[in-house]
């Protein structure tokens, strides 16, 4: 048996890709999710063929990059069910492009939603799950966590901080479960809002060999799974014949 059914997980980024994908996979075995991102729509959406499916899902809108908002999330997903086990902190953003394109507004973009919103997500959740004397923060690096890459500099900068807010957080913790989840490249929507020409072409030919979201989310439920005394630790997935 999973040591899944009946776990409350709340899942930022949950309106595509590896979020909508380890919600749906969640929910069919048998975990409470609560979905969190800025385009309800599509939450709804999902929440509605999760609960045609026979799951159980709410929804709220999130913005992971302010605090307060952050904090009212997870405080919704305790109104729904009185307790959170989970926090998978997977919003995202990857705007590529060289260092000399100067695209400072989309490094601060990248800063704001990829460390902060780790950061809120931690801070809205840590002193509830200390109370309870339990739970798990799942954080979504990525390779890019464990290499750098011309034209994504910054988004790297990002994710090898999110590795070391986790490691800082393990250590810390003694009745915290806490998983770094390092994808290799996947095929979503992220990369979609990139501007400059030689990031567009990086990221073409980072996805000649991509992985797909429900690739991802097998990797978040295997985590989760566990027995409550193992804290997988770190969780890197490629493409078998990926070179990055």
């Amino acid at each position: 048996m999973l040591n899944v059914e009946n776990k409350v997980v709340v899942i930022t980024g949950a309106s595509s890709g590896i979020g909508e994908a380890t919600a749906k996979l969640l929910a069919q075995n048998g975990a409470k999710v609560v979905l969190g991102a800025r385009r309800t729509h599509n939450l709804e959406k999902i929440v509605q063929e999760i609960h045609i499916a026979g799951g159980i899902a709410e929804f709220k809108a999130v913005d992971v990059t302010n605090r307060q908002d952050m904090k009212e999330f997870i405080d919704f997903a305790v109104s729904k069910f009185g307790r959170i086990d989970v926090i998978f902190n997977n919003a995202g953003v990857m705007p590529l492009s060289l260092i000399n394109a100067l695209k400072v507004e989309e490094w601060d973009n990248m800063i704001n939603v990829n460390i902060h919103g780790v950061l809120n997500g931690i801070a809205a959740g840590l002193p509830i799950m200390e109370a309870q004397g339990s739970g798990q923060f799942i954080n979504n690096a990525s390779i890019a966590a464990h290499a750098v890459f011309p034209t994504c500099v910054v988004y790297c900068a990002t994710k090898y901080a999110v590795w070391a807010i986790s490691e800082g957080l393990r250590q810390e913790s003694q009745n915290i479960r806490v998983t770094t989840i390092s994808p290799g490249v996947v095929e979503t929507e992220l990369g979609s809002d990139i501007t400059d020409d030689s990031g567009k072409g990086a990221l073409k030919e980072f996805r000649k060999i991509s992985l797909t979201a429900d690739a991802i989310a097998r990797a978040v439920l295997y985590a989760i799974s566990q027995p409550d005394d193992v804290d997988i630790n770190e969780v890197i997935v490629r493409p078998t014949a990926s070179v990055f």
